[in-house]
């Protein structure tokens, strides 16, 4: 006699709790094993507030993975099981208090009539477009007869008990001030542009992730606003960026960040120059202008290798309808282009943009950060989230704003705190957030974690492998915790998929010993940070003359850094000046000391150049620093030529062993996370 099983139904879903598979319907979904094991805990407690911790203790009982490992697995929930039949996510964020799953679940016990193992898994679902509808209809429903499941029970059932969803606090609102009165019918435009934009090129990727093509390279230019304005200018950058933000994790699909292309809204240049400088295929570029209560927006989509238009749209827009249009302009679009919308996709694009005015604060604070006025997005974007707390996005960019002022110009930690606990936020509202992972995974390295760093950015490149600035991110956490060899292979991959990543400094090559590859891949600028390096390089290779006259140039370049002034000590220690060259090493330690920040890397380049003048005890006190301060790469420290006379002194000992401990765990978390 066969003994009974347990299952757990909600909606069209089974869970077979002894088989370990999830079934919609009559097919089995694909699921990882722990988000199985995740989704199994939330399923047996239907209705109830489950914290982090608690759940983070039973799914990864005994083991040490990072929080960011929850997150992502709640998203791959969400992502297999897609919405509820009223729209909402099956798997409930209430913030900074945990997860709760939303639907009614009964338990059952029984049998599956058919062999489960027999049944065919899938991924990648995908929604027929419907007919044309009128905006009144019911966008969006699903027309096809429901499917008779071939998974069946025994009548043995037990209800388990649900508690329906708590309603959350409706944010206060403010009554709008300071802004022109078409200022939210321009935000109701730019959101149907973003989604008719981004459902395009999104479906397009999909439809490519098959197979049927190879990866597109795209950049989305500053859109040109043909009746400018001091009212209007602003949405030139926030439209481009709002399509990159929802474009930037697609598969199959690199999109250059809107850093790069910031400077194309000043610049004039033909389409195939900027192609070939942004190193892509295809660009999207578009105009817009206000037309009394409307907005005209154009846009088109240009193969520029191909010589041809991909597509083209101009949308004359009414204001009272605007967010109701939504789903509709992007599966018009859709369906012009004979393409099928992923499932998960077409939730994303079929969620409305929130408070009107929440989202224009947000517009505009993207624009004032391009501009680095971060004061007065700080000041922007905590009305916004007031006003719409469950914006992922806008979370993000505040943390962000905090961020970018805290390194660049105040050295607050306070600031750093607020800009951690923001990405937090928005990590929470939307795991899947590619932007928020990366700003998050920067935090930490730059603020001497990069064990936490890690877990983010590993979990991003699996989700989304073909963000190269998250290759490029993880190269840098890999040098900071002494994984050399990754870290020059995970910056090579992300130097193969955005070559523009060039322009920065791969200084893994340096650390290695590599010192003619370094100096080879160094960029051709001439600004401070990388005239610098160039310098240090020839130092390395005892081309003094070479390295005295590079790093001149470094000082004349910029005086004021600290970089600047590290090169200069070393250039007066070439020269025999070594007093006037301590002197500029104190000046610019007590510079960083009114930093709270702190950069363990550059506290190495201080120790660097006191033992190249002579003073022993200052530079183990910096090489401590900068252990502390989380730069630990070990095999750099005990190999560098640099610091050969500090080799024998015990300080120096008690300095290489704690960075080598400190490496050695961080060698065996990441071994961890990528097994995990």
């Amino acid at each position: 006699m066969r003994r009974n099983q347990r299952f757990y139904k909600f909606d069209s879903f089974i869970v077979d709790e002894d088989n370990r598979l999830l079934f919609r319907d009559s097919e089995q979904v694909s699921v990882t094993p722990k988000s199985f094991d995740l989704l199994l805990v939330l399923v047996t407690n239907p209705g109830q507030v489950l914290t982090k911790e608690e759940l983070m203790e039973q799914v990864w009982p005994d083991s040490f993975v990072e929080e960011a490992n929850l997150a992502v697995n709640v998203s791959m929930i969400r992502k297999a099981l897609g919405e509820m039949p009223d729209g909402r996510q099956y798997v409930e964020t209430l913030p900074r208090r945990g997860y709760r799953f939303a639907a009614n679940v009964r338990r059952i016990e029984g049998h599956l009539e058919a062999d489960a193992s027999s049944l065919q898994g899938r991924s990648g679902d995908s929604v027929e477009q419907p007919d044309d509808h009128p905006v009144e209809a019911r966008a969006g429903t699903d027309a096809s007869p429901a499917k008779t499941s071939s998974v069946s029970v025994s009548d043995i059932e037990r209800a388990t008990p649900s508690t329906k969803p708590v309603a959350e606090a409706e944010a206060s609102r403010k009554q709008r001030t300071g802004w022109p009165g078409s200022g939210l019918a321009l935000v109701a435009v730019i959101a149907v542009a973003v989604v008719a934009l981004a459902g395009y090129l999104v479906m397009r990727a999909r439809s490519n992730s098959s197979g049927e093509g190879p990866v597109k390279r795209l950049a989305v230019l500053p859109f040109e606003n043909l009746r400018p304005s001091e009212q209007t200018d602003y949405l030139a950058f926030a439209l481009a960026d709002s399509v990159i933000n929802r474009l930037e994790s697609v598969g199959s699909l690199i999109v250059r960040p809107s850093s790069y292309v910031e400077k194309y809204g000043r610049q004039k240049k033909t389409p195939r120059e900027i192609a070939s400088e942004l190193d892509v295929d295809i660009l999207l570029t578009g105009s817009y202008v206000q037309d009394g209560d409307d907005l005209v927006v154009n846009a088109q989509l240009v193969d520029v290798a191909g010589k041809q238009n991909l597509w083209s749209e101009s949308m004359n827009l009414k204001f009272e309808k605007l967010l109701e249009l939504q789903d509709y302009v992007a599966r018009q679009v859709a369906k012009g282009l004979d393409l099928k919308l992923a499932v998960a996709d077409g939730n994303r694009f079929n969620r409305q943009a929130g408070d009107p005015l929440a989202y224009e604060y947000l517009l505009r604070s993207q624009y004032l950060l391009s501009t680095s006025n971060q004061s007065k997005a700080i000041e922007l974007l905590t009305e916004s989230v007031h006003l719409d707390p469950n914006n992922a996005v806008a979370w993000a960019y505040l943390g962000r704003a905090y961020h970018i002022n805290a390194l660049q110009f105040s050295g607050d930690r306070r600031e750093l705190a607020e800009a951690e606990a923001d990405y937090e936020q928005a990590l929470t509202l939307d795991p899947g957030l590619s932007q928020a992972r990366l700003m998050m995974a920067k935090l930490y390295t730059e603020t001497g974690r990069v064990e936490r760093s890690v877990g983010l950015l590993l979990e991003l490149n699996k989700t989304s492998p073909l963000i190269g600035e998250a290759h490029w991110e993880l190269s840098y956490a890999y040098r900071y915790g002494g994984l050399l060899n990754e870290s020059i292979e995970e910056g090579e991959r992300a130097l193969q998929i955005d070559s523009r990543l060039s322009s920065h400094q791969f200084n893994s090559y340096l650390y290695a010993g590599q010192y003619q590859k370094f100096m080879d891949s160094l960029p051709s600028r001439e600004d401070s940070y990388v005239v610098f390096y160039r310098g240090l390089a020839s130092y390395y290779l005892n081309d003094f003359e070479r390295a005295a006259a590079t790093f001149d140039r470094c000082y004349e370049l910029n005086s004021v850094s600290v970089i600047s002034q590290v090169g200069k000590a070393l250039r007066l220690g070439i020269a025999g000046k070594n007093r006037e060259g301590l002197d500029m090493l104190r000046a610019a330690e007590n510079s960083i000391a009114r930093n709270a920040t702190g950069d363990g890397e550059i506290a190495y380049k201080i120790a660097q150049a006191y033992q190249a003048l002579g003073d022993k005890a200052s530079a183990l006190n910096a090489l401590d620093r900068a252990v502390s301060q989380g730069f630990f790469c070990y095999s750099y420290l005990a190999s560098d030529p640099l610091l050969r006379g500090l080799q024998g002194d015990p300080a120096f000992q008690a300095t290489l062993e704690k960075a080598r401990a400190r490496h050695e765990k961080f060698q065996k978390l990441v071994e961890e996370l990528k097994k995990a």
